[in-house]
């Protein structure tokens, strides 16, 4: 099994920046696509970031509403993944997830892991 856990989130006033972390564990063999999703109260789970396989020149995708201000980054050597999160705004609030697509040392096929979230609230 993959295990996938968020950290880094926390209060932060608008206009501030934080650093969230992913860190996948467990029989990991390979890695595909990893990104984050966000689920703000009331609201469904929207997809956020995507940073392709490879962690120099993978792809990188953003929803509209984030372009410009957040990052998404990984280091392979590490099997993390990261979202710098720059001037924040109230509608930023909403729990982050981590989502990886993996494969186990036993081989196998691809299959979809999510962490359990990180809280990030932007308030004054």
């Amino acid at each position: 099994q993959v295990q996938l856990v968020e950290s880094g989130g926390g209060l932060v006033q608008p206009g501030g920046r934080l650093r969230l972390s992913c860190a996948a564990s467990g029989s990991i063999f390979s890695i595909n696509n990893m990104a984050w999703y966000r689920q703000a109260p009331g609201k469904q789970r929207e997809w956020v970031a995507t940073h392709t396989s490879d962690s120099s020149s993978g792809i990188l995708s953003y929803t509209d509403s984030v372009k410009g201000r957040f990052t998404i980054s990984r280091d392979n050597a590490k099997n993390t993944m990261y979202l710098e999160m720059n001037t924040l705004k109230p509608d930023d609030t909403a729990v982050y997830y981590c989502y990886a697509i993996a494969k186990t040392s036993e081989g196998g096929t691809w299959a979809p892991y999510w962490g359990k979230g990180t809280l990030v609230t932007v308030s004054n």
